[in-house]
């Protein structure tokens, strides 16, 4: 064929014995030229930069920041091409993308690269790439990781979410009331009644809600349940969205928000809640966590945490998750957090597996986010948006396989804890 020599076709031979295999989509390169599977959506490669980045990054981190870039183009459904190239990978007997060590043994493909000049330096990382720099989850670091993804905008998450601005997974029902189709702003509303009640709140309650994001909790348990309650952020953004709230719905005298990290908080309280929280705080400082949390409780008091976990290699979600949306996070099989738990001294009471619900949950904010497509580049940029239609797309995609899962685990610390 008058295209053997094209890059697409030299690509394609010098990965084959690695790939065991075509490439498993179609894909076209900046020369026009075209190998890979015939079926499924086209990967373009738009740049030579697309290349040079998964030359420096192989596998998943490189080829997310070809796609935010723009250097790398999908024409067709991002879901489905996942889909094609994980289906395709299994089918070969592949774990995974190919190691950067096994790249580079490929003499063909570094042939390829200097042919291409693309043996330079590395391309500068996307602007979206978070950059962090310090100890692990110390309080400064800990600021800036939650600050890069929670303080994007609020008009942004405004956009994204319903109107109780929950940004974690909802409830939509179980039994004869489940129903994955109802509206996302009820299945919120839905879970939140689940929290408090499992919290056991009654008026005048006092309540800390660690890492109370756009106060969806802190409100709901002020409005709905009358609880005195104290929510604590570090994302700036937050807490001046929750303050307006605060001022505009009359709750002054029963929701305090304070902008502070949750191993600096004091008192104690008839009952503490944390909605996916947990995850950004690290494995080597949970004990520290649960301990906050039994301590902040008083005596006979309940906790409910609603956390998500996940098996495997990667504990922080993925190359593409750690630099792109949530640098740092941790999450474990949930096994391991509630053994977390009674090893803290607390006792856990009910574990409510919700893995479902956040596919169902995802679905909304996927249609929300593709209804407000052109208001939210104007807000953040094209690069962005691609990061969060990637991020909403794989997300869902590790709930609906099992591959991450989420829970709600109610404890209680024992009346005789000193």
């Amino acid at each position: 064929m008058a295209e053997a020599s094209g890059i697409a076709h030299r690509l394609q031979a010098a990965l084959d014995p690695l790939l065991r295999g075509p490439l498993p989509v179609p894909v076209t390169a900046w020369d026009g030229s075209q190998a890979g599977l015939p079926d499924g959506p086209t990967v373009h490669l738009r740049h030579p930069d697309a290349l040079r980045r998964l030359l420096w990054s192989p596998g998943e981190l490189g080829a997310a920041q070809a796609y935010v870039t723009g250097e790398l183009e999908i024409d067709g459904d991002v879901g489905h091409l996942l889909d094609r190239v994980r289906e395709e990978f299994a089918r070969r007997g592949l774990t995974g993308f190919p190691t950067r060590a096994a790249v580079g043994s490929l003499p063909a493909l570094v042939r390829l690269a200097k042919d291409l000049g693309l043996l330079s330096t590395p391309p500068q990382p996307p602007a979206s790439q978070a950059r962090l720099r310090g100890r692990r989850h110390t309080l400064l670091r800990d600021r800036s990781a939650i600050s890069h993804h929670y303080d994007l905008s609020n008009d942004f998450y405004a956009l994204l979410l319903e109107e109780t601005m929950a940004y974690s997974c909802a409830w939509f029902g179980e039994g004869d009331d489940l129903d994955p189709h109802r509206p996302l702003v009820q299945a919120q509303r839905a879970k939140l009644d689940l929290i408090c009640q499992a919290l056991q709140l009654t008026p005048g309650d006092t309540l800390l809600d660690v890492g109370c994001g756009w106060g969806s909790l802190s409100l709901h348990a002020a409005e709905h349940y009358g609880a005195q309650v104290t929510g604590v952020t570090i994302a700036a953004e937050q807490k001046a969205y929750i303050d307006e709230q605060v001022r505009t719905r009359g709750l002054d005298d029963r929701v305090t928000i304070e902008l502070r990290d949750y191993r600096e908080v004091s008192g104690q309280f008839d009952a503490v809640g944390s909605v996916e929280m947990g995850e950004h705080v690290g494995q080597e400082n949970y004990p520290t966590y649960v301990d906050t949390l039994r301590r902040r409780v008083r005596p006979g008091g309940h906790v409910l945490i609603q956390q998500m976990s996940r098996r495997g290699k990667h504990p922080g979600g993925g190359p593409f998750i750690e630099a792109f949306i949530a640098p740092d996070m941790h999450m474990r099989p949930l096994g391991e957090t509630v053994e977390f738990f009674e090893s803290g001294g607390l006792e856990v009471r009910h574990v409510r597996a919700m893995r479902e619900h956040y596919v169902w949950t995802v679905d909304a904010w996927l249609a929300t986010f593709e209804e407000h497509l052109t208001a939210l580049t104007e807000l953040v940029g094209e690069e962005v948006v691609r990061v969060w239609r990637l991020y909403l797309v794989g997300g869902r995609q590790a709930f609906r396989d099992g591959r991450m899962g989420v829970d709600q685990i109610l404890s209680r610390r024992p009346e005789e804890s000193g």
